[in-house]
């Protein structure tokens, strides 16, 4: 698909500004990050990024985030969920390029959203978020709520989403991979996600990314580690549970 100016993707480029690195974390322990010459290019509305554990990317997002002007805890650039802090070094040494620039948004952090949670039940106009309190529902429905609701707003948004499958059911996580097509396919939105969940990362035409073996990467979701395991375990869940505990 051929991008106009008007239409996802919105952020074009992230680049690191090497004068701006420190010594350490993350600068010289992200492999992607060695050299100083860090750039990546964003070229469909959806980028779903994989990797191992340690592998950086919730630490990218949430520079990105953060460079964009959203919470470090999660929720627009309206929320104020908690105390906010620095930006950090990783996000104050990135450019972003956008084309057209793009405020309004979300960054959703699954390890933060409980304080979010009750920060929207305490603030905000429920009936964004499908009319029932964050905490009136359960992990995954409040997930659903938000993803469904809340970000389904109409007009160009951005939404950065650090692994927004960790309460979602496997048939939760095939109603959000639908709210990801509506997205994709309304050329209004552009999301980036971190995801250990193989049944997100088969999201058609979406620009899969991985942050294993050094640089990042596109890879395709057969070559994945997550789609190996999970596809190995599924086919023969005895003979892999045997191996598991006899190679231990």
């Amino acid at each position: 698909m051929k991008h106009d100016k008007l239409f996802a993707p919105f952020l074009r480029r992230v680049a690191l500004l090497p004068e701006r690195g420190t010594p350490g974390f993350p600068f010289t322990t992200l492999p992607f990050l060695a050299g100083g010459n860090f750039a990546l290019d964003f070229n469909a509305p959806i980028t779903v990024l994989v990797g191992e554990n340690g592998s950086g990317k919730s630490t990218l997002l949430e520079a990105i985030a953060a460079a964009a002007g959203f919470p470090a805890l999660g929720g627009s650039q309206d929320h104020r969920p908690g105390p906010e802090g620095g930006r950090g070094d990783l996000a104050s040494a990135l450019r972003l390029s956008w084309l057209p620039k793009v405020s309004n948004g979300f960054f959703f952090r699954a390890e933060s959203f409980f304080g979010l949670a009750t920060y929207i039940d305490t603030v905000a106009d429920l009936d964004n978020y499908g009319g029932r309190c964050m905490h009136a529902q359960s992990h995954g429905e409040s997930f659903l709520a938000l993803f469904g609701n809340r970000l389904g707003s109409t007009g160009r948004a951005i939404y950065i989403l650090d692994e927004p499958e960790v309460a979602l059911s496997p048939t939760r996580q095939l109603a959000f991979l639908r709210i990801l097509r509506d997205w994709q396919t309304s050329r209004r939105v552009q999301a980036i996600i971190a995801t250990h969940s193989p049944i997100l990362m088969a999201l058609p035409d979406a620009s899969l990314l991985s942050l294993d073996g050094g640089a990042i990467h596109p890879v395709r979701l057969e070559e994945t580690e997550h789609f190996r395991v999970t596809r190995a375990f599924l086919a023969d869940p005895q003979r892999a549970i045997h191996e598991l505990f006899h190679d231990a």
